[in-house]
C-alpha cells in the first residue's frame, strides 16, 4: 500500500471572521482548491492552523468539518500532541478517527525535557494511538530538539512512529537522519525554503504553509525534487523563494494569511496573541505576490 504521506502536505490555515469566530465558509472552498490543485494530503489543527487558540468544541468542530469536506479524496494527518504526556494519551483515547490516517505530535513544549524524556514520551503516544504518527521537531517553538540519534531510536524501536516532520533548520541533522534511518521511515520537510535541498537528498516531501496559497507550484516542485528531475524543480523553488521566505517575516500563520487575503481567498483575521501582518510586510507580499505572477 503506497504510503499516505509522501509528496505535499497542506498545514491548513483556519479561517476567522472579524467575530473570531471561524468562517467554515471560505474553509470549504480553500479544501476544495488544495485537492484540486495537487495536493497529497491534508494536515488538519496543527500550528498553522492556530489550534493552541481554539477551545476544545471548536477543535472538535473543525475537525469533523475537514474530514467531511475532504470527503476520503486525500488523506488526513491530525495534530494531535502536548507537554503532558497523560493529557495526550488521554486525548487520543477520546478521539474520533475515523477519516484520519495518521497524527502529528509535536515534541513537548515549555518544560524542555532531556532525549530520554522524549523518547518516552513518543513512546507512549505511539503505544496508544490507533492510527501511524509523524513526529514533529521544531525546536524554534518548542525550546527543544529532537536529536537525530533520538529519532533514529525511536525509528527502529516503534513501528507506529512512521516518520518525522523536521522543522529544525539543521541540514546537518537531517543528513544524519537521512542516512542512517530505515527504508520505510520518512523524513518531512518542515521548513518550505528547505523543502528542495531535502527531497533531493531522500526526504519524502512536505508540509507546507506556502502551499495554502500556492498549492499547484509547491506541488509540482515537490514531485519533481523526490523523481530528481532538477531541471523542473529547482526553477520552481526559485520562482516561490522569496515568498517562502516573507511570509515567515512575522511568524506564522501571519504571513500566509497575509498573501491569502491579497489572492482574494480569505479574510487576513487571527486570534489573539497572534495579531495582523505591519502594513510594511504586508505590501512587501503584495508586491512579491505580483512578481511571482509576472
Amino acid at each position: 500500500m503506497r504510503n499516505p504521506f509522501i509528496g505535499t502536505g497542506v498545514a491548513l490555515i483556519t479561517p476567522f471572521r472579524k467575530q473570531e469566530t471561524i468562517d467554515f465558509s471560505k474553509l470549504e472552498p480553500l479544501i476544495n482548491n488544495l485537492i484540486s490543485n495537487g495536493v497529497d494530503y491534508i494536515v488538519a489543527l496543527g500550528t498553522t492552523s492556530e489550534a493552541a487558540t481554539m477551545t476544545d468544541t471548536e477543535r472538535r468542530a473543525l475537525q469533523d468539518f475537514i474530514i467531511e469536506t475532504v470527503g476520503g479524496r486525500v488523506p488526513i494527518m491530525l495534530g494531535l500532541g502536548g507537554n503532558n504526556t497523560l493529557a495526550v494519551r488521554d486525548a487520543i483515547a477520546n478521539t474520533n478517527f475515523d477519516g484520519v490516517s495518521g497524527i502529528l505530535s509535536v515534541a513537548p513544549y515549555y518544560n524542555k525535557p532531556n532525549q530520554r524524556g522524549l523518547a518516552q514520551h513518543f513512546k507512549q503516544i505511539a503505544e496508544s494511538s490507533p492510527v501511524p504518527v509523524v513526529i514533529y521537531n521544531v525546536p524554534g517553538r518548542t525550546g527543544v530538539n529532537i536529536q537525530a540519534e533520538t529519532t533514529l531510536q525511536l525509528a527502529e524501536e516503534c513501528p507506529n512512529i512512521i516518520g518525522i516532520k523536521e522543522a529544525s533548520g539543521n541540514i546537518a541533522q537531517v543528513m544524519q537522519i537521512l542516512r542512517n534511518k530505515p527504508e520505510k521511515f520518512m523524513v518531512i520537510s518542515g521548513d518550505d525554503s528547505l523543502t528542495y535541498p531535502m527531497c533531493t537528498m531522500g526526504a519524502s516531501g512536505v508540509i507546507s504553509v506556502l502551499a495554502n496559497a500556492l498549492p499547484k507550484e509547491m506541488s509540482s516542485m515537490v514531485k519533481y525534487a523526490i523523481k530528481g528531475d532538477t531541471k523542473k524543480a529547482l526553477p520552481l523553488h526559485f520562482r516561490m523563494l522569496p515568498l517562502m521566505n516573507a511570509i515567515f517575516d512575522e511568524g506564522n500563520p501571519t504571513g500566509i494569511k497575509a498573501l491569502m487575503e491579497i489572492q482574494g481567498q480569505i479574510s487576513n483575521n487571527l486570534r489573539m496573541p497572534l495579531v495582523k501582518s505591519s502594513k510594511q510586510l504586508y505590501n512587501k507580499i503584495s508586491s512579491l505576490y505580483d512578481d511571482f505572477n509576472a
